[in-house]
């Protein structure tokens, strides 16, 4: 017998047409998160959907290799990612 878990997740802006709505774990989006918040400021319906339907997939990959440094670079870092995205 095996029991089901379900994982908290977030939707994710894709460019799927016709696929339905893209999901990523609540891990992985607050991760992102925090960085925007950092960098920004906090806007919570950003990553519930709330807000124009959550992080793209560029933002989420930006957003967490920004994180993998020190949180003083995380704007630089941010910038860097930003700055070779295309169509993600």
């Amino acid at each position: 017998m095996s029991m089901t878990t379900e994982i908290e997740r977030h939707p994710v802006k894709t460019t799927r047409h016709g696929r339905g709505q893209a999901w990523a774990p609540k891990t992985v989006t607050m991760a992102a998160y925090e960085v925007y918040c950092h960098v920004y400021a906090p806007q919570e319906a950003l990553v519930t959907g709330g807000c124009r339907g959550g992080f793209s997939t560029g933002e989420l990959i930006a957003f967490l290799y920004a994180r993998s440094f020190p949180k003083t670079e995380w704007r630089a870092r941010l910038d860097e990612a930003f700055k070779g995205t295309e169509n993600l």
